[in-house]
């Protein structure tokens, strides 16, 4: 269950830190999470703790880091510090989507548009051309600085004619992001006020769900090797695996019912025997319980281990037969 309250934030934020500590190879997004939760929770000094924490060891993602660290130091009245790690990051140029995204979005909340607008156009050049096809990353910078260009009134270009194109939602980007809406939620008219309430639910339809999966759904998937010895050391799990192509099968069949259901950010974690055996040693469980595989895999994600899903057709399937999902498993059924 996704948390609501401080205290539901603060209590998340706890149990990650506690994963961290067992998996220190996995440190860095599991801290990332966990000052996420504690933002939420408005526990700003620990979020920042953490950040520092992190950037202090070697991160592979030290801009990134920098940039929710700025974001996190604005909210709380450091502002002069804030900036400092902006300017750093802008200098850096980084080829990640992420940090520049963080720095504009900081920007635009405390009415720094034209910084804003900076930020998210230098972005675009750096990261977007002719011969890059644009990823959900670079996608969202350019609907993030369609929305900026919006509130300081400036025409669309070309990249606003992008992001409208790239946008999927019921709501035109046009609309979303017209700076009069807000005017609309002091009408005594209960048709606009209706509209507006149509327009905020969108918008928050698409906040909630990012932060209710700050990993991805994952199915847990078991190579042939792993499968065999699993089975021949804990034989009560043949239940849940009656055989290899059952399990290859049902990990497919699932993937595509949870897609058919709306749900999103899907993703498959392989499992090892020895890994699995340490997880149940820290959860003070028996290997041998069926129900601890969801709380395995769901570990797994947060950890950052699940692969996407699905392949684009041509990729190698997932469950290894090294031929390209579309003629494996991607195989659509008549």
């Amino acid at each position: 269950m996704r948390p609501d309250t401080p205290a539901e934030h603060t209590a998340e934020a706890e149990r990650l830190i506690r994963t961290a500590t067992r998996y220190p190879e996995d440190q860095e997004p599991l801290l990332l999470q966990a000052a996420a939760h504690l933002e939420l929770a408005d526990a700003r000094e620990r979020a920042s703790a953490l950040y520092d924490q992190l950037l202090s060891a070697s991160p592979a993602n030290p801009h990134l880091i920098k940039a929710l660290q700025a974001a996190n130091l604005w909210e709380y009245g450091h502002e002069a510090e804030a900036r400092a790690l902006i300017s750093g990051i802008r200098a850096a140029a980084p080829t990640d989507p992420a940090p520049w995204e963080v720095i504009a979005e900081a920007l635009e909340s405390h009415d720094e548009l034209e910084a804003s607008h900076e930020c998210f156009t230098e972005a675009a050049t750096l990261l977007t051309s002719e011969d890059t096809p644009l990823t959900h990353a670079t996608t969202a910078l350019l609907t993030g600085r369609h929305r900026v260009r919006r509130l300081l009134g400036l025409p669309h270009d070309d990249w606003d004619m992008v992001a409208d194109t790239r946008h999927t939602g019921p709501i035109p980007l046009d609309e979303l992001h017209d700076p009069k809406r807000i005017w609309a939620l002091g009408s005594d008219d209960p048709a606009e006020l209706r509209a507006e309430i149509a327009r905020l639910r969108a918008e928050l339809g698409d906040r909630r769900a990012a932060l209710s999966r700050p990993f991805p759904v994952a199915i847990l998937h078991w190579p042939a090797r792993e499968l065999s010895e699993l089975l021949t050391s804990y034989p009560t799990l043949s239940t849940e695996y009656p055989t290899r192509e059952a399990h290859l099968t049902a990990v497919e069949s699932s993937l595509r019912a949870l897609s058919a259901s709306g749900t999103t950010n899907l993703g498959i974690v392989t499992g090892s025997v020895p890994s699995y055996e340490a997880f149940a040693a820290s959860e003070k469980t028996s290997p041998a319980s069926p129900a601890l595989l969801p709380e395995y895999a769901t570990t797994l994600a947060a950890r950052g281990k699940a692969t996407p899903w699905p392949p684009t057709p041509t990729a190698p399937c997932w469950c290894t037969s090294g031929k390209p999902y579309a003629e494996c498993h991607g195989i659509i059924d008549a």
